[in-house]
């Protein structure tokens, strides 16, 4: 699926000022993957932080064909018993959930310990590296929205070594001046003790990084987790967003309605009358595309638990908002019992 070389970015090309059709090929691309989906491994390309024992793979990115997004890329990085991986540095963050497994990172030199559950920020402009000392493997799911960063021109990365033309550069300088004020304080590991279930319209959710929490030192990828009770169903929800789903437990479907801009005298929305299903089970990552109504629905008998992870740039830009048109049972339930009780 992957492209000769690495993206990092994609292009996007008409011979019309309508987009209308390169959307449509977008919406018409399968938006469930599962294990037997790898569009890349980076054994060709020399771009990864893999060592002789650790293993990456892509499950989503920029050059996907057929393509589903650039704002937000998933792969998987596994580490066996008592292995690291190479140590690397990019401008991009990168935000990974801790699949199996426990372990450390180093960061600027500075340690960080990890366990299953837990979130962990790669920060902007960092040199890491990945441990597992333990006798039993760790699996992380890394989310990151790295192609708005190669975007913007910030490229600089590779693995620790010196620069080109030596001598027509001063001596180091630190480079966290133009850091955002405050950033070493952030935090940089989310664990369960960090962050609380709540009942939402949405659902039962646990919020892991958001625009609100100005303790996490991550800025691009805001990601939540979301579980939904055996046989019963989220919130039917719209938002600008793009988003990818993780499946980690569970099994359902996901029913989407696209939704047309007709262009008048201002911008209308004109809702698809019929869904599409999708289908989902454990390890499955589900693409939700932009400006898409969603209802996530779990299987009789088995909860649903699902990982998002979507792009933040969405909310600088004018969508800071999520629409429900139906709230999930659970939080209308316990609407009516705090107005009985």
């Amino acid at each position: 699926m992957a492209k000769k070389g690495r993206v990092f970015v994609r292009g996007m090309t008409s011979e019309t000022y309508g987009l209308g059709e390169f959307r449509t090929r977008q919406l018409a691309a399968p938006r469930v993957r599962d294990n037997d989906v790898v569009v890349d491994t980076g054994d060709n390309a020399a771009h990864s932080g893999d060592s002789a024992k650790s293993r990456t793979w892509w499950r989503v990115g920029p050059g996907d064909d057929p393509f589903l997004t650039q704002t937000i890329q998933v792969h998987f990085v596994e580490l066996p018993p008592n292995s690291s991986n190479h140590g690397h540095g990019h401008q991009n963050e990168a935000a990974f959930y801790i699949l199996e497994g426990r372990g450390y990172e180093i960061h600027d030199d500075q340690r960080y310990d990890w366990k299953q559950g837990d979130l962990v920020f790669v920060h902007t402009d960092s040199v890491h590296r990945h441990f597992n000392p333990y006798d039993e493997k760790a699996v992380a799911l890394v989310m990151k929205a790295k192609c708005t960063w190669m975007f913007l021109g910030l490229i600089q990365q590779g693995r620790s070594g010196p620069i080109e033309r030596p001598d027509e550069f001063e001596d180091r300088s630190e480079w966290g001046l133009i850091w955002t004020p405050g950033v070493l304080d952030r935090r940089k590991v989310v664990t369960a003790e960090d962050s609380a279930w709540e009942t939402t319209p949405m659902g039962r959710m646990r919020v892991l990084n958001a625009k609100e929490m100005t303790g996490n030192r991550q800025f691009g990828v805001d990601v939540f987790e979301l579980t939904v009770p055996g046989g019963s169903r989220s919130g039917k929800h719209w938002k600008m967003a793009d988003e990818i789903l993780y499946v980690l437990d569970g099994e359902g479907y996901s029913l989407h309605w696209e939704v047309q801009a007709e262009i008048a005298e201002k911008y209308y929305a004109r809702i698809a009358k019929e869904p599409t299903r999708h289908e989902i089970t454990k390890g499955d990552t589900l693409y939700v595309p932009q400006n898409t109504i969603v209802q996530h629905f779990a299987a009789d008998g088995t909860p649903l638990h699902l990982l998002s992870a979507q792009n933040r740039v969405f909310k600088h830009l004018g969508y800071d908002n999520v629409h429900y048109f139906e709230n999930a049972p659970e939080y209308d339930s316990a609407l009516a019992g705090a107005a009985t009780g």
